[in-house]
């Protein structure tokens, strides 16, 4: 009996990425990615996961910071929150985002058990996503979605290679909120509860710290440069309306200077160029670090490469914001 080998092309054939196919949401997440949006119990992991897929389904900046690149619709499935609740809170994002709730196209699961293990709901999740092809799932939280023991690798790596099947097959980003362990780790990655398939399995994942003035956001991808961490702020409106996760700048925890902001901040300082080795030497950085931060920065026009060197762009001025880095008219939902 004969068999049939597997497909194979040769690597020059392979078909090219381009550029601007890369990203879902611009340095957030990369297109068609699987992922985890990991965090403590109640730090906004929800809020970010309706940011994105109210930003995806409208077009509308992600956090009011990052662009959508491939808009579309967008499905959520909120295990832990009351339908009520889940309304309210796309409610109060679209209002934030000046976004007509009632055209856009975001559609909520509404069954109260869902459990992506049992081949029933495998189907009726599969042909969920058929139906609405949806450009970005999200399920909020992963530890409600299966009977499994997220200890043990094998049967966590099951129901994680069923999703990635799920995701390629529809061509869909997948979100998934998981809680991270109190222990403290050197990346947010090997924080999170269970087995350490879950931060391997990841092409893009965002985590939630805790900090005195709101939280840290971290992003993370296998297949594009990290950003470097952002503060973000849960805040609403002076009558609690608009309730909505914001960027209001770089950490303040009185850590070391990302780099690629040690790059902004040394070539604003210059009169003229710095060349590549200068940067090398003045950061004391290896050689790969700094070309990746270089690369990023230039593609997102923050940095610029001549023949004499690279040049930082300073940026357009801010709007005036208030004492607390809220823009004013906002209030922050984090007090300190």
């Amino acid at each position: 009996m004969a068999v049939e080998p597997l497909p194979v092309v040769r690597a020059a054939d392979l078909e090219r990425e381009l550029p601007d196919a890369r990203w879902l949401i611009e340095s957030l997440w990369l297109k068609n990615a699987q992922g985890i949006v990991g965090g403590g119990p109640k730090l906004g992991k929800s809020w970010l996961g309706l940011d994105f897929a109210v930003s995806v389904a409208s077009g509308t900046p992600c956090l009011g910071h990052f662009p959508v690149h491939d808009p579309g619709p967008a499905l959520v499935y909120l295990a832990e929150d009351t339908l009520p609740s889940v309304r309210s809170r796309i409610e109060s994002i679209c209002d934030a985002r000046r976004v007509d709730m009632g055209s856009l196209d975001l559609h909520v699961v509404t069954v109260p058990v869902l459990r992506l293990d049992q081949e029933a709901d495998r189907l009726r999740f599969d042909a969920t996503l058929s139906r609405y092809r949806p450009r970005l799932v999200l399920l909020d939280p992963l530890v409600r979605i299966h009977r499994l023991d997220e200890n043990s690798a094998t049967e966590v790596s099951g129901l994680l290679g069923w999703l990635t099947e799920i995701s390629r097959r529809h061509a869909c980003a997948l979100v998934l909120a998981h809680h991270t362990s109190k222990k403290h780790h050197a990346r947010p990655g090997q924080a999170l509860r269970g087995s350490g398939d879950l931060h391997a399995w990841g092409c893009s994942n965002a985590y939630l710290a805790p900090m005195p003035d709101g939280l840290t956001l971290t992003l993370e991808h296998r297949a594009a440069p990290a950003p470097d961490p952002v503060r973000i702020r849960l805040v609403s409106r002076k009558d609690g309306s608009g309730t909505h996760l914001r960027v209001v700048g770089p950490p303040t925890d009185g850590g070391p200077m990302p780099l690629e902001r040690r790059i902004e901040s040394l070539l604003d300082d210059q009169a003229g160029p710095l060349r590549r080795n200068e940067l090398r030497d003045r950061l004391r950085v290896n050689n790969h670090r700094l070309g990746q931060a270089l690369d990023h920065l230039e593609q997102a026009g923050r940095a610029r490469r001549t023949a004499e060197g690279w040049q930082g762009m300073r940026p357009e001025p801010s709007p005036p914001r208030s004492s607390s880095g809220v823009s004013d008219g906002q209030t922050s939902l984090f007090q300190t």
